[in-house]
């Protein structure tokens, strides 16, 4: 069975990150590689309820720097209840959004200090990083426009969240935050172009996380000849 990995995926508003999480689960299906997939804020009932008290904009008045560490309690809660037993089991995860997160949001578009954030995330994740992070990236107009397009296709108004209320160029800010953080860990972050079409996205993620973990490789070589996977693989779950 190959080793379990964790890997996250980041970027701004509307990139797609769930839709491209969806699709990795179900080349990891296809393979019978148990997996699981998350989000933060949020993850497990503890975190959840953080989420509702931030994305309500309830944490708004008292600053980026409250945030981070609300955060980075619903982080540590979400990485020993929910993270750490799943890898231990052997299923990888997959978490739409991790602490890149708050270091783009809170700490350079927000305005908390690197060594605040450093401390939060070293407490939060007890050691825990990706193995992988995959930055989506698109221009904000692009992906506010694609957000509201399938909200008229789906027929269902959307509510923005806290920080789907910032304007454009505090949406500018943010990615260019992403985009630090992927200079600053180029062997961890894999930034991809989230403006093309959907399959080829999708695509090009598969084919960076072949090539990360060689191992998946060989099982998918064994899946295109046997038309199955090899014993002892479970498929990808919730």
């Amino acid at each position: 069975m190959p080793p379990a990995r964790f890997v996250t995926f980041e970027g701004g508003e509307g990139v797609g990150k769930s839709t491209q999480i969806r699709r990795l689960l179900g080349h990891l299906a296809r393979l019978g590689v148990a997996a699981v997939r998350t989000r933060e804020p949020g993850g497990t009932p503890k975190a959840e309820a953080i989420r509702s008290f931030i994305l309500q904009g309830r944490s708004e008045e008292w600053g980026a720097a409250a945030e981070a560490v609300l955060f980075a309690a619903a982080r540590h809660d979400h990485v020993m209840q929910l993270i750490v037993p799943n890898l231990e089991a052997g299923k990888w995860v997959l978490s739409d959004r991790f602490a890149d997160s708050t270091r783009a949001y809170q700490g350079l578009t927000g305005g908390v200090d690197d060594k605040t954030i450093d401390a939060l995330e070293e407490l939060a994740l007890d050691g825990h990083q990706p193995d992988l992070t995959f930055l989506l990236d698109m221009e904000p107009e692009a992906a506010f426009r694609r957000v509201a397009q399938r909200a008229e296709e789906d027929g269902v108004p959307t509510v923005p969240d806290r920080f789907e209320k910032e304007g454009i160029e505090y949406h500018r800010r943010l990615r260019d935050g992403f985009l630090t953080i992927a200079v600053r860990n180029p062997g961890r972050c894999v930034v991809v172009a989230a403006d093309g079409d959907e399959n080829a996205v999708a695509a090009e993620i598969w084919r960076i996380v072949r090539e990360r973990f060689p191992e998946l490789t060989d099982l998918d070589e064994h899946v295109a000849v046997n038309g199955h996977a090899q014993d002892g693989f479970a498929g990808s779950g919730e």
